[in-house]
C-alpha cells in the first residue's frame, strides 16, 4: 500500500502521527501532547447556572475542553457569562462555541470563547433556490465557493485577532448542497468539503486549526479520515485531528460504537483529541474516553512487527478478505460467534468453547489442534477442524498445509503487546500467499468490570473487522463477567463494526442546548418499546440540525421539530409532522408495527 507508506503510517507498528500544535487557551493539542479529552454541554446554554454546574462536573472528572451549542446573539451573551462565572469559580477549562448556519454568530462568539467549531456544509447558505434541483453549474460552483472563501477568511481575520482557535467539523449528511452535487453523501465528498476551508486557511496564513471528521458509521468515519490524512500529507498539511462517531447512542451499543470508530484510527496514530458521544449525561463520556486512550498506550514502544502489507486492502472503501465457506464460518456467511461456555442467550452464538473442543448448537464436538499437533488433522474425518494459531508460528509450512487442506478455520489469538497489529500482519501474510483459510479472531481479557471489556474488545475486535477481516469472534475473560453479557459484547462489536445485524441499530445523539425533548428519556422508551425487533436503524435526533443528515440510512427517524412537537420519518420522507412530544413514541411504535404486518402480508 504506497499510499499507507507515503502517510508515514505502519499499519502493524504503533506509532502516533505527528501534527502541529494548536493552543486552545491553555490546553495545547497536537504535536507531542497527550491526546486531548472533549466533551459538550447537553444543556440549555442561557441557563447559566446549569451550564455552569454541567461544566464543572465534567472538567472534574478530566474534561479538558467543553463545548457548547451557540445558535444565535443571545446564547453568545450568554455563553461569555458562562465563559466570565466558570473563571471566577477557579476553572480554566477551555470552552469551544458550536457554530451551525449562522457565519455572523462565529464571528462575534470568536472574541469571547477560546475555540469555535463551524460546519462547512452550512456556514453559507446555497445560492439556488430551496426546490431548485438542477445541478450546479461550473460557474455556480465556483460562485458559492467565492461566497463561502470570502465569509470564512473574515471570520480567519477575527479568530487570529483574539487568539482564538477553530476546528472545522465536517459531518456525513451535513454535507452543502454544492459539495454533494459533486460528490455525493461520500468520504471523498466530506474530505473535499474540509480541504478547501484548509486551503483557505493555508492562504490566509492560519494554522490554528484542528479538524475533524465524523459519522454514525463507524466504517464510514474510519475510512473518511483515513483519506483525510492522505490528502492531508499530499498538500503539506499536519493539522491534529478531532475523532469522534457521532450519534453513538447510549448505554452497550454507544460505548461499543464509540470504542470501535476511534479506537480503530487511535491503533493507527492518528488522533490528538477525542470526543465519545454518548446520550447520557455528559459525565459519563469521561472515563469511556480515559480508558480509550489509556488501553492504546499500552502499545507504545512494542516489540516490532515485520509484515508486507497487501496491495489487496482497500483502506479507503470497504474490503472483505475473500474465504473458504467450512460448514457456516467463512465464505458469505456472517461472522460466526464462539462463545467461552455454554450459554442459551439471545442471540445464540454459533459455538461454545468446552476445554479443548468446540461444540455447535446440534451437539457435535470438533477438536481444537495446535503447531505442536497440526498435523494429526490429517487423521480427522470431521468436515470442521480448529487449529490455533498465531503470528510467529506462521512459517511456511503451515501456510502451505492451510492452503492444501480447505476445512480448517484458524483460531488466532496473540500475546503481543500490540494485539491488533498482529493479528493485522497475520491477514496480511495470508493475503499475500492467497490463503483463503477462515480465521476466528480471539483475544483474552482479565477483567471485572463490563464497560472496561466493552471497550478494550470493541478496539481490539473492530480494527479488524472494519478492515474486512475476520470469520468469527472469541471473547474469553478470566475476570468475574458472566458470559451472557460477554456473548452480548461480541454481537454489539459485529454490528458497530457493520459486519452483522442482529439487534436494532439505535443512532441517537448525546443532547445539546438545541434539544427539543427530554432525550435520553426517549431513547429509553424508544428502545425498550423496539428491543424485539431485528435488522432495523431508527434514529433519535434532539432537532434538525444534523438530524435528517446522520439518520440518512436509518429505516425510522424520531426528530425534535419545534418546542414540544416532533417530526416522524420512514428513511427520508417525513410522514407524521408536530406529533405531540407525548404521543411521539407511541406513534412511532405504531407506525413500525404497522409497517411490519403490511411486509407480513405482502
Amino acid at each position: 500500500m504506497k499510499i499507507m507508506k507515503r502517510m508515514g503510517i505502519d499499519l502493524f507498528n504503533y506509532a502516533r502521527l505527528r501534527t502541529q500544535v494548536v493552543n486552545v487557551g491553555n490546553v495545547k493539542i497536537g504535536g507531542a501532547n497527550s491526546i486531548r479529552i472533549q466533551s459538550m454541554a447537553n444543556t440549555d446554554t442561557n441557563d447559566i447556572d446549569c451550564s455552569v454546574k454541567q461544566c464543572i462536573a465534567v472538567s472534574n472528572v478530566g474534561c479538558e475542553i467543553m463545548r457548547f451549542t451557540t445558535q444565535g446573539m443571545k446564547e453568545v451573551e450568554n455563553l461569555n457569562k458562562i465563559h466570565y462565572e466558570l473563571r471566577k469559580q477557579g476553572y480554566d477549562v477551555p470552552l469551544v462555541a458550536d457554530i451551525h448556519f449562522r457565519s455572523e454568530v462565529a464571528e462575534i462568539v470568536a472574541t469571547c470563547v477560546e475555540k469555535v467549531r463551524i460546519n462547512p456544509g452550512n456556514f453559507v447558505p446555497s445560492i439556488k433556490k430551496v426546490h431548485d434541483t438542477s445541478s450546479y453549474s461550473e460557474e455556480e460552483y465556483k460562485q458559492e465557493y467565492k461566497r463561502l472563501k470570502e465569509r470564512f477568511a473574515s471570520f480567519l481575520h477575527i479568530c487570529r485577532e483574539h487568539n482564538t482557535a477553530i476546528r472545522i467539523g465536517v459531518n456525513h449528511g451535513s454535507l452543502s448542497r454544492r459539495i454533494m452535487d459533486r460528490y455525493g453523501n461520500t468520504p471523498q465528498g466530506m474530505v473535499e468539503s474540509c480541504l478547501e476551508l484548509l486551503g483557505i486557511c493555508k492562504e490566509e496564513d492560519f494554522d490554528q486549526v484542528v479538524i475533524s471528521l465524523k459519522s454514525s458509521n463507524t466504517v464510514l468515519m474510519v475510512q473518511a479520515v483515513r483519506l483525510l490524512v492522505d490528502r492531508m500529507q499530499e498538500c503539506g498539511f499536519d493539522y491534529p485531528l478531532h475523532l469522534g462517531v457521532t450519534e453513538a447512542g447510549e448505554g452497550e451499543d454507544g460505548r461499543i460504537k464509540s470504542a470501535v470508530g476511534i479506537g480503530s484510527l487511535l491503533l493507527e496514530g492518528i488522533g490528538d483529541t477525542i470526543r465519545v458521544s454518548l446520550s447520557e449525561d455528559p459525565v459519563f463520556e469521561i472515563p469511556v474516553a480515559q480508558l480509550l486512550i489509556s488501553y492504546i498506550s499500552e502499545c507504545a514502544n512494542h516489540p516490532h512487527i515485520d509484515c508486507v502489507e497487501s496491495s489487496e486492502v482497500n483502506r479507503y472503501g470497504y474490503y472483505k478478505r475473500s474465504t473458504n465457506a467450512v460448514r457456516n464460518i467463512g465464505g458469505n456467511n456472517p461472522p460466526a460467534v464462539l462463545s467461552s461456555s455454554f450459554c442459551s442467550c439471545s442471540p445464540l452464538p454459533e459455538y461454545y468453547k468446552e476445554g479443548e473442543s468446540i461444540s455447535d448448537n446440534e451437539g457435535n464436538s470438533y477438536a481444537i489442534y495446535s503447531k505442536d499437533n497440526y498435523l494429526l488433522i490429517e487423521t480427522d474425518k470431521r468436515d470442521l477442524k480448529f487449529l490455533r494459531l498465531q503470528l510467529p508460528e506462521l512459517d511456511n509450512e503451515v501456510i502451505h498445509f492451510l492452503c492444501e487442506n480447505e476445512n480448517i478455520v484458524v483460531l488466532l489469538e496473540t500475546s503481543h503487546k500490540n494485539g491488533v497489529g498482529e493479528q493485522r500482519a497475520f491477514f496480511h501474510t495470508l493475503l499475500n500467499v492467497g490463503c483463503k483459510a477462515p480465521v476466528m479472531i480471539c483475544r483474552k481479557y482479565q477483567e471485572d468490570i463490563v464497560e472496561n471489556l466493552q471497550v478494550k474488545s470493541a478496539v481490539d475486535f473492530g480494527a479488524l473487522f472494519i478492515d474486512g477481516f475476520g470469520d468469527g469472534i472469541l471473547i474469553e475473560n478470566m475476570g468475574n463477567i458472566d458470559v451472557e453479557s460477554i456473548n452480548s459484547i461480541a454481537f454489539c462489536i459485529l454490528q458497530a463494526a457493520r459486519v452483522r445485524m442482529t439487534h436494532v441499530d439505535y443512532i441517537s445523539c448525546p443532547g445539546c442546548g438545541r434539544t427539543l425533548y427530554d432525550l435520553q428519556t426517549v431513547v429509553v422508551q424508544v428502545k425498550k418499546a423496539t428491543s424485539h425487533l431485528n435488522n432495523l436503524k431508527i434514529a433519535v435526533m434532539g432537532c434538525c440540525v444534523n438530524g435528517l443528515g446522520e439518520m440518512a440510512d436509518a429505516d425510522y427517524g424520531y426528530i425534535g421539530a419545534v418546542a414540544g412537537t416532533v417530526d416522524l420519518y420512514r428513511h427520508q420522507e417525513c410522514i407524521e409532522k408536530n406529533v405531540p412530544a407525548e404521543n411521539a413514541v407511541e406513534k412511532l411504535i405504531e407506525i413500525i408495527n404497522n409497517d411490519n404486518l403490511m411486509l407480513s402480508e405482502s
